[in-house]
């Protein structure tokens, strides 16, 4: 069976490489973009009321499959989530491929090298840009668009914690779907900062919880290991600690682990189901 969210079929329609493997009156080739506004929903329906099912970032690829209208249909290339986002939000992929990320929580977006300059806008933490031209401690990302060079990383230079790059998040707003500073759901803060690692990560908790490190049983809990219930996942910041984003508190918060665990069950969502252990960087407390 095909993951429906990770599938680029419908039932008109489907991507070439599913040709015999799904049914559908016509297949198409993709076609590569990429996200040119600084975040855009990614939904299930081409509708402005749709459910946002994940959130895309600033320079992340987009295979398109097929626009109707003010919507684009496809596929994200960092985790294959498939949807329906603005085509306004796309532009084709025929450029430079972009080689660094914002590693700031936002990077301020300047008209030019000065910081006297008034914004004219930013991009969020893990957004990907290319590098044009260099100039008094900018970087030009775009003809008349510069951010600060501190704000921004090389992609070939992941972050050496990346459970320092998800305490960035605490206090952030919970939102369902979400991946940015503006709002995130509890998996997408496990994505967003294992990328700023390097480390590629499923979108969904249950993805996650299948894919990612490796099962404990007895062994105590350290800074970096998962924590996995039914629909949720949390990051042990220390033997007693989590970071998670919760639609409990609406936002990211640090709590112990045996209060959340305690709640959770008392909300009918039931006992840890998994704990793992990943093998990257996670700093020390």
């Amino acid at each position: 069976m095909t993951d429906p969210r990770l599938t680029p079929a419908r039932p008109d329609l489907a991507a070439r490489h599913l040709e015999g493997i799904v049914e559908a009156p016509r297949f198409a080739d993709p076609v590569p973009y990429r996200i040119d506004a600084a975040n855009v929903p990614l939904r299930a329906r081409p509708d402005a009321l749709a459910p946002l099912v994940t959130e895309l970032l600033h320079g992340e690829d987009f295979a398109v499959y097929d626009i109707a209208g003010a919507w684009a249909w496809g596929q994200a290339g960092l985790d294959d989530y498939v949807g329906y986002l603005p085509a306004e939000a796309l532009t084709r992929a025929d450029g430079a491929a972009p080689d660094h990320r914002v590693r700031a929580q936002w990077a301020t977006l300047y008209a030019s090298p000065a910081l006297k300059t008034p914004p004219i806008g930013a991009l969020p933490f893990g957004a990907r840009i290319v590098i044009l031209d260099q100039e008094n401690g900018f970087t030009r990302i775009a003809p008349g668009k510069w951010v600060h060079s501190r704000q921004i990383a090389p992609l070939d230079k992941p972050e050496p914690d990346w459970v320092a790059m998800a305490e960035r998040f605490l206090a952030v707003p919970y939102v369902w779907g979400g991946r940015s500073p503006q709002g995130i759901d509890c998996s997408g803060l496990v994505q967003v900062a294992l990328q700023a690692a390097g480390v590629g990560c499923p979108r969904d908790s249950d993805m996650q919880e299948a894919a990612l490190g490796l099962a404990l049983r007895d062994e105590s809990p350290r800074r970096g290991d998962l924590v996995f219930w039914r629909g949720h996942v949390a990051i042990m910041i220390s033997d007693t600690h989590i970071i998670h984003a919760t639609g409990h508190f609406m936002e990211v918060v640090i709590e112990k682990l045996s209060t959340a665990t305690a709640r959770i069950e008392a909300a009918g969502a039931g006992p840890i189901t998994r704990r793992a252990r990943l093998d990257c960087p996670s700093g020390r407390v």
